[in-house]
């Protein structure tokens, strides 16, 4: 069993940045974010690697949002740059098998979910 423990997250203009961490109890493969706003389906952002390179990025996010990672601390980051409204969201962090299977919803294990909240 893996736990993962996000933080970071809260109400930010659009425009803004905010940060997101998520720890893992215990080293994992691929993590990463999805998300899932009010009335939608829980949707892929990011995931990346255990080596940090590659990473894959939903098309909405690209340019805009980065993670990275510390495996020392088996830790994931995500800074969140440009914020827009349609960003607000319920963000989870999720660990995987593989990356594929991560953007494919083939996802081992969840977080608890952080609020982000983007005003216009």
């Amino acid at each position: 069993q893996v736990h993962l423990v996000e933080s970071g997250g809260g109400l930010v203009q659009a425009g803004g940045s905010l940060s997101l961490t998520c720890t893992a109890s215990w080293a994992v493969y691929a993590m990463g974010w999805y998300r899932q706003s009010p009335g939608k389906e829980r949707e892929f952002v990011v995931g990346v690697g255990y080596n940090g390179d590659n990473p894959v990025y939903a098309d909405s996010v690209k340019g805009r949002f980065t993670i990275s990672r510390d495996n020392a601390k088996n830790m994931v980051f995500l800074q969140m740059n440009a914020l827009k409204p349609e960003d607000t969201a319920v963000y989870y962090c999720a660990t995987a098998g593989r990356i594929d299977t991560m953007v494919n919803g083939e996802i081992d294990y969840w977080g608890q979910g952080t609020h982000v909240t983007v005003s216009s």
